[in-house]
């Protein structure tokens, strides 16, 4: 959640951008980011020398490595008097030395910054500008997210283009229930900033510790475990950025649009991501509809729809290998509309896959910016059926308030949900009445593979037992001669 405080220093940023003549969204986005990234990269550095400060080891440098790039770091640069040096230093120097930061030219990082264009055009505009970045906090992922979401909301494109950042607390719940393994081939094909990528290779980190002393393994984690795509380039750099401070500098990120195809792309193009992925976790725009001479004809074969939250489904089946799952947000009307690609879709899902879990969220996740009602579905690719229950979740609150303030509260499901996903024979003792159950998968064909939670939840309605009618009217009369003996007394005293 971003504060008051941060949005007001955000604010300050953008009117400092805008008075300095960067007034296009796309380029303060980018000209910022810039200057976070070179932030982040020196407080990366100043954790790597405490710890080993703490545990009695030298300490080699990782990010600043020579004696010259020790002087680019942001403390240093924030730290120097001279304002026209400063500004010198970075143009000629720092901006340069962060573009070619990845050597593997090759890598995402290096496609993608390598026509970066430092914008900031003065040494008083960037001293200004300099102090506005070095005010944000930006002690954490959570932090990062907010401050993105905040600027993306400013750019007034996330309502146009249908994306909204899905909130930390969300990604890392996926994640948990997705459980990737050090095998696992990853991808979010409409990444954005790549929250999805960095919370699974954060979880990864934490749960498998020890395979990141095996070479094999690090070569996969590093070039081959994490794919992510966007037809949007700002989105790419930010991405590839951010990945990069997650030592994920030569991950596979790529400026393509999931669905279509344009002209010139020959089969194997076409049939670059089939059957390739082990893992799909992804929150893609779902606004709007496409012609079908847009889209990749192999996922009109999926399914014959215009609308880009069923175009993407097939997409996951498609490009899922088999045994691979998806964990992914989708909105209500794909678990229940009855139109013919609707139920087409859901139908694959079920009878030809194995559809695990839905959950069903609260329509204010995605508040200030949209009030969106929102499913999250779980299902694994198996080519020949297999679902037998399907685990339903009505989830209330997930520790953030469901209104435009977007408060800490302390009401959050999430920590049941992971609890009780992993523990699924525990759900068999369950209720309608519950906030989980299972529902057997011919009741949910019976309801034409309806998805919806409200097709199954039992609603206990309270019996009231309400007073007799000439009881209600005796005291009413009652009523009516007490108020006109009150009335004659104030008429007898005036």
């Amino acid at each position: 959640m971003i504060t008051t405080e941060q949005k007001s220093k955000v604010d300050k940023m953008w009117l400092d951008f805008h008075s300095n003549g960067i007034a296009i969204p796309s380029d303060v986005m980018e000209q910022s980011n810039y200057l976070v990234f070179h932030r982040q990269l020196d407080e990366l550095e100043t954790r790597r020398e405490k710890r080993a400060r703490i545990a009695g080891e030298p300490y080699e440098p990782r990010v600043f490595v020579t004696k010259e790039e020790q002087d680019y770091r942001w403390h240093k640069l924030m730290d120097m008097s001279n304002t026209e040096e400063r500004f010198k230093l970075f143009q000629e120097k720092i901006f340069p030395w962060l573009i070619a930061l990845n050597d593997d030219e090759d890598s995402a990082y290096a496609r993608y910054m390598k026509d970066a264009v430092f914008k900031i055009p003065t040494a008083l505009a960037f001293e200004i500008i300099m102090q506005d970045i070095n005010d944000l906090e930006l002690k954490d992922e959570d932090s990062k997210g907010d401050l993105y979401e905040y600027m993306l909301s400013k750019m007034g494109s996330s309502k146009i283009n249908g994306q909204f950042r899905t909130p930390r607390q969300i990604i890392k719940m996926m994640v948990a229930m997705a459980n990737p393994q050090p095998t696992d081939i990853i991808v979010d094909p409409a990444m954005g900033s790549a929250g999805f990528l960095v919370a699974a290779s954060e979880y990864i980190h934490a749960k498998f510790k020890d395979s990141f002393y095996d070479e094999e393994f690090l070569r996969h984690y590093k070039h081959d475990m994490f794919h992510g795509f966007d037809n949007d380039t700002t989105m790419l750099r930010i991405g590839a950025m951010n990945m990069m401070l997650h030592g994920l500098g030569s991950a596979d990120i790529a400026y393509k649009n999931s669905l279509g195809v344009s002209k010139d792309d020959d089969k194997e193009n076409v049939d670059e991501d089939k059957e390739k992925y082990t893992l799909v976790l992804a929150n893609p725009p779902f606004k709007g509809t496409l012609d079908n001479a847009q889209v990749n004809p192999e996922l009109l074969k999926i399914t014959n729809s215009k609308h880009t939250e069923l175009l993407f489904l097939a997409w996951f089946l498609r490009s899922l290998a088999i045994g691979g799952r998806a964990v992914a947000i989708v909105p209500s009307g794909v678990t229940f509309r009855n139109d013919n690609d609707y139920q087409q879709i859901r139908k694959a899902i079920i009878d030809e896959n194995r559809l695990e879990a839905v959950i069903a969220m609260p329509s204010g996740v995605f508040k200030p910016y949209s009030g969106v009602s929102t499913e999250v579905l779980f299902f694994t690719k198996t080519g020949y059926g297999g679902t037998d229950k399907v685990w339903f979740y009505d989830m209330e609150a997930y520790g953030i308030s469901l209104d435009d303030k977007q408060l800490p509260v302390e009401e959050n499901d999430i920590p049941d949900i992971i609890e009780r996903w992993h523990n699924l024979s525990n759900e068999e003792q369950r209720t309608r009445k519950d906030k989980s159950f299972l529902v057997p998968v011919d009741e949910i064909r019976k309801n034409g593979y309806d998805l919806s939670i409200n097709t199954y939840k039992e609603i206990e309605i309270e019996n009231k037992t309400y007073r007799h009618t000439e009881d209600i009217m005796r005291d009413l009369f009652s009523l009516h001669r007490e108020m006109n003996d009150v009335l004659s007394n104030l008429e007898d005293i005036l």
